[in-house]
């Protein structure tokens, strides 16, 4: 009989970053919602880097987080292409965080670190043996 084999100890990163993703995903949903809705809410100075106008955004937003939620239920079912998409979306979440970086900055740095986990804990841990 074969011995089952026990995780590695970057599995609880990956756990991590899935429900990360799942919580980054909804904030880009709800800011997109708004932006399509209600377009006077968001004010951003002339020197901003958003190169839409904010129904635009709100669209790419709301897609963005969609993919964000459905690449973390896809890490915590271990599909390798959710790891894939994660990265990517991930990326481009960042870029979007430092284009708005100017409207809402304590928001876009707290974003960009946690970014950052999510990255760490979908590259750089994945092939870690810690056993």
């Amino acid at each position: 009989m074969a011995q089952p084999t026990r995780p590695r100890a970057w599995v609880g990163w990956i756990y991590f970053a899935g429900a990360l993703l799942l919580a980054v995903g909804g904030v880009p949903i709800i800011a997109g919602l708004v932006a399509i809705f209600n377009h006077s809410y968001y004010v951003v100075s002339e020197t901003a880097l958003v190169a839409f106008n904010y129904t635009t955004w709100g669209w790419i937003h709301l897609i963005l987080g969609i993919v964000l939620m459905l690449a973390g239920v896809g890490i915590w079912a271990g599909a390798t292409w959710a790891r894939v998409v994660a990265v990517g979306a991930t990326i481009l979440a960042m870029i979007g965080n430092v284009a708005f970086l100017d409207a809402y900055p304590l928001w876009s740095i707290i974003a960009l670190i946690i970014d950052g986990f999510i990255l760490h804990a979908l590259i750089v841990q994945a092939g870690v043996e810690l056993d």
